[in-house]
């Protein structure tokens, strides 16, 4: 069976998963599934991928499906049961997975060889990035945990993204141990900003939207740093974007009350 048909199996396969688990009722048979779902996830990426999976590393290419799958279970509790609702993030998880699976794809062959596709599959993987950090923290925030639990959760939780987003920058066989502290960094600056944001009142949504541009902007800078392309103009370029949504989220903000 080649490659692309085995991406449709499994993206099928993984989108009626996601489904079940918005059909459930019982909210511990809901948690089981989204277990499942993640357990699914990996074995079908590795099913899917594996003449491309021999590296030390290439656990990487696994932890932005798994994220963006287990963040879109999860988010999708926040969303009111419609079967308009149902259908449209149905087919957007099902287009996305298998973007994801096309992705992946890339990933796995362009550490063994450059290809032409790489550029365009790293926009993508990109967006999806920031896509899946958003449905992460906005359940995360949903929970109203205490922010000496928030900090650590969000630095464990975000260390692989930042970690998967700076490798594949240039998709080394071996880890780099530059990409590992920059990874480290940038998820306690996360982390930092997301105690901070505690204390601010905010929507989850607003919050989240902020904390996904930070992720955003770091991540953009750790790239270009890794790249060379670190330049002044690209370091303003990226902390204009910061200032103008921490402005518009600080009017935006009612104090009254608080």
């Amino acid at each position: 069976m080649d490659k692309r048909k085995r991406f449709i199996i499994s993206s099928a396969i993984l989108t009626a998963t996601l489904i079940t688990v918005q059909l459930l009722e019982n909210q511990t048979y809901k948690f089981i599934c989204i277990a499942l779902l993640g357990v699914l996830l990996v074995i079908l990426f590795w099913w899917s991928l594996r003449e491309g999976l021999k590296s030390k590393i290439s656990f990487l290419i696994l932890v932005l499906p798994l994220y963006y799958s287990i963040g879109s279970a999860v988010f999708w509790f926040l969303l009111p049961k419609s079967l308009w609702v149902t259908t449209f993030v149905s087919i957007f998880y099902g287009v996305s997975i298998y973007a994801l699976f096309l992705t992946a794809n890339v990933y796995s062959v362009s550490y063994l060889k450059t290809i032409a596709l790489y550029r365009a599959a790293k926009g993508v993987g990109f967006l999806l990035t920031l896509i899946a950090f958003f449905l992460t923290l906005d359940g995360i925030i949903s929970l109203r945990l205490s922010y000496l639990i928030i900090g650590p959760l969000v630095f464990v939780l975000t260390f692989p993204l930042y970690l998967q987003g700076f490798w594949t920058t240039t998709l080394e066989s071996n880890m780099n141990p530059k990409a590992v502290n920059m990874a480290l960094v940038a998820s306690l600056l996360q982390a930092q900003v997301s105690i901070v944001l505690f204390f601010w009142p905010v929507s989850v949504i607003v919050g989240s939207l902020f904390l996904t541009i930070f992720f955003y902007i770091v991540m953009g800078l750790g790239q270009s740093e890794i790249e060379g392309r670190l330049f002044s103009q690209t370091v303003r370029e990226y902390l204009m974007v910061g200032t103008v949504v921490f402005i518009v989220m600080l009017l935006s903000t009612s104090w009254s009350g608080y």
